[in-house]
Order: C-alpha cells, then structure tokens, then sequence
C-alpha cells in the first residue's frame, strides 16, 4: 500500500506512462471518495509503523543474542618485575592479540581497571595512547571500571555488552599493576586511602575483613584454625602452577605462627602483593570465526555466558551491626547464574576471590558449595582430607583455585580476579597439566571482589561446545 506516497515524485520522473497513469487515477480516486482516502491513509501508516518496530526487534535480538567469547589471553610473569603496570599492560596486551590472531588495528574497543603504583587519569585512554591503539583505530570505545577487585569481571561484562550493542567487534580488557616494586611505605599509604573514613585501624584492609571475621567467629562459630586453613590449601594448589609465587605448601603452624596483622589475621593469610598484568581479548564469534580464526573454535576460546553484579558498603559498620544482608555475593551469584539460566550443580570449577581466608570462606558459602555459616567446616574437611593425603589436596578433590589464588598465586592489586579467569580457561581447555580437574569441566564461574565485600562480580563462563 505504499504506492500511496509516491505519486507526487514519480510523475514526471522519467518513469513509464502506465505508472503515471494509475497513479493519476488513484490521486483522483481517492480524491473523490475522501473517507477511502484517510482509511487507506491510517492503514499504511500503520503497517510502516509495524514495519519498523519489526526491523527494531529483529535488530535489537540478533545484537542481544550474539555469543562473546574470550579469543586472547596474555599474562606477565607474577612477583617482583621491576617494570611500570604501564609497561607490563602493554605487554599482556601485545600477547593477548598474538593470542587471538589480532593485530593491534582490529581492536576497537578496550576496557581498563585502575593501577595503585602507577594511577592515571581515565586509564583505558592512558592504555589506549600509550600502547600506540588510538593510532591505529580513530573509532574506539574506551572505559575506565573501577569496582576495586571486581573490576576484571565487571570489566567483562562491559565488554561483552559493548559486543552485544554492536558498538564493537573485538574488545580488550586490561588490568595491571606493580605493587610489590612499589615500596612498603607507598604501598601501606595508598592502600590505607583507598578505604578511607571506615575509621579501621591500619592497615586498614586487612583490619576491615578481620572486622567481618570476627563477626563470623561469633555468629556461626567459625574457628581461628579453620581460617589459618585457607592459606594452607592455596599453597597446596599454588605449588603445582609454574608461575605462582608460593613454591612451597604451608604447615597450619606456620599460618598460625607467622607476624600478626590484625586481632584474628596473620601475615600468610593476606594477599601476596605482586607485580602481574593479564590482558583478555573479547570478540563476536561470528566475526572472529569468519575473519581471524585459524580454526574451528573450541573450549580454549571460552564463551562469557552471563555476569551478575551487586555491591555492599565501602567499608564495615561496627561489628554490633554487620549484619548478614552486607555481603552482595550471594545477590551477584543470583543474578550470573539466573542469566546464565544455570544452576550451581551446573559449574564444574571455581575461581573465587580469596584475599583474605574470610573472603574465601564467604565465597564457597555464596555460590552454594555449602550452606550459610558452614564454610569453615567446609574448608577443615578438605584440609583433613590433604593431610589424609600425605599434605596433598587433588584438584578434583577442591574444585577451587587450582592456581592458589590471592594468597599464593599473587595478587597485583586489582588483577587478581583475572588470574581466575585464566585459571578457568585452562581447566575448560584441559590444558592445566598436573592441575587439572578430571571430567574436564564445561563451566566455570568467577568471582571478584571489590573493597571490604563492597563490590562483588560473577561470571559463568562455558566451553562453548556443551
């Protein structure tokens, strides 16, 4: 019916006479019957409304349904490098694109967390210059994400929503820092502002999860033996990878004699500080499989099924009112896996956020392996297990940080969450060597942790191929 709008400019156009003709007769048709005129008037506007808001649907679902996969992984050494985090973002990001097949001009988008050593305004457009990509692609889309620890998975889920929207085809998502080359004082300084006005002791971060230890110890009976376990299991895991720091597994003992840092947490249960940058390449697997793949893609270029996210205060209240409605894990968990239309007997590893051994515990609690209030008793029956073991804990045994996570793996500030990521890749691709987990798992999830349990991040991610 849309020949109704176009006599005006076909007459006279060059067009044949028959077209002319009827339209002549249908202008003076309805010219004389004018109710048929405003009918078939309503009625083709209608139909071009429908027929736009069909095009929108169709173009909104095909951009909502694109699969994003993680195409690239690049990973620095982890310990004490002597280089900027600038220096070794550009690093990981060189390797990543080799990864992927990429060149530095097929990017198009790139997603940045913040550095503590080396802070920078706007730090994915400092990446982006310094690294030479805003030469090579004037059409770039750059973001900053700053939910602390969490920031690797929140920045996946950006980048995957960039992909989804059609803004981008292929996105890098980058987190670096050097904190170990940083001195004691700078480090214990910056850390310190990071959480500042919670009116904790310092160093405050560790006294703000020892704060919520406490509180655990009280509520559900969680026992110091049961918290000094967790370091002792990490480095278990840390020392079969070849990159961790921690060579060697930890006795209870020493967990339990090394220097006190706050009332109910020691040295070996804080974070490794370390120097580190992991830089992921995010792409449409349609575009990637049709212009970079070199061939059919498989389980070791992952799929980003789904991410949830949820957050809590910067800092704790007083330990009269924590109350269990603080921790956003459990919320974030809720939502990646209500996406992801998974349940947890679905996902076959874990890499959970582990800076402090209250941190982990919480996490195994949030994602289901155990109920509320029971992950300690959780944690003792693996470590009885391992010491069952001759002090040897199986991978398939402890589904968890087969790299060692924070405590044992390293922890270069806000980077660590995206050594759970890789972590998770290399079981999926059943390429973790003497840390593999047997079936060779599907699914995973990570998680990543932001502030004092202020932010909390949760990604499933699938081998693609289930």
């Amino acid at each position: 019916m849309s020949f109704l709008f176009v006599p005006l400019h076909v007459v006279g156009g060059g067009n044949p006479p028959w077209q002319i003709f009827f339209c002549v007769c249908v202008f003076l048709f309805c010219f004389v019957f004018p109710p048929l005129f405003f009918f078939l008037f309503i009625v083709c506007s209608l139909e071009r409304i429908k027929h736009k808001i069909f095009l929108t649907y169709l173009c909104a679902s095909s951009m909502s349904s694109q699969v994003v996969r993680i195409v690239g992984v690049g990973r620095t050494a982890v310990g004490r490098l002597g280089k900027s985090a600038s220096v070794l973002a550009v690093e990981a990001l060189r390797m990543a694109l080799r990864d992927a097949n990429l060149e530095m001009r097929d990017l198009d988008g790139l997603v940045a967390v913040p550095s503590l050593a080396s802070p920078h305004f706007m730090q994915a457009h400092y990446l982006a210059t310094v690294s030479g990509l805003v030469r090579e692609n004037k059409e770039l889309v750059l973001r900053t994400i700053d939910t602390g620890g969490a920031g690797p998975i929140t920045a996946l889920g950006t980048a995957g929503n960039f992909i989804r929207n059609g803004w981008t085809h292929n996105v890098a998502v980058v987190a670096s820092d050097a904190v170990l080359t940083l001195s004691s004082s700078a480090f214990a300084e910056r850390s310190d502002a990071s959480v500042a006005g919670g009116e904790l002791e310092k160093p405050c971060i560790p006294n703000g999860y020892d704060r919520y230890a406490q509180w655990y110890m009280k509520r559900y009976g969680l026992k110091r033996e049961q918290l000094a376990m967790v370091p002792v299991l990490m480095s278990s895991m840390a020392a079969r990878h070849p990159d961790a720091m921690c060579r060697e597994p930890y006795k209870l003992d020493e967990v339990l004699r090394s220097r006190r840092i706050a009332p109910v947490t020691n040295l070996l249960e804080c974070a490794r500080r370390a120097d580190g940058a992991v830089a992921l390449i995010l792409s449409s697997e349609s575009h990637y499989a049709r212009y970079f793949a070199l061939k059919k893609l498989d389980s070791s270029k992952p799929v980003v099924v789904s991410v949830g996210e949820a957050s809590g205060p910067l800092f704790p209240p007083a330990i009269e009112n924590i109350t269990p409605e603080l921790f956003s894990c459990e919320r974030a968990v809720k939502f990646a896996l209500g996406a992801a239309q998974l349940g947890i007997q679905d996902i076959d590893f874990f890499g959970l956020y582990d800076c402090f051994p209250i941190c982990l515990i919480r996490a195994i609690e949030a994602v289901g392996l155990c109920p509320i209030g029971k992950g300690g008793e959780f944690v003792e029956a693996a470590y009885n297990e391992m010491m069952k073991n001759q002090g040897v804990i199986e991978p398939s045994q402890l589904r968890i940080n087969t790299h060692g996570g924070l405590q044992c793996f390293g922890a270069p500030w806000e980077v660590p969450a995206m050594y759970n990521v890789t972590e998770a890749i290399a079981q999926m691709a059943c390429s973790a060597g003497n840390r593999q987990i047997w079936p060779v798992p599907k699914r995973a999830m990570v998680y990543g942790n932001g502030g004092i349990f202020s932010a909390s991040s949760v990604a499933v991610l699938g081998n693609g191929v289930y």
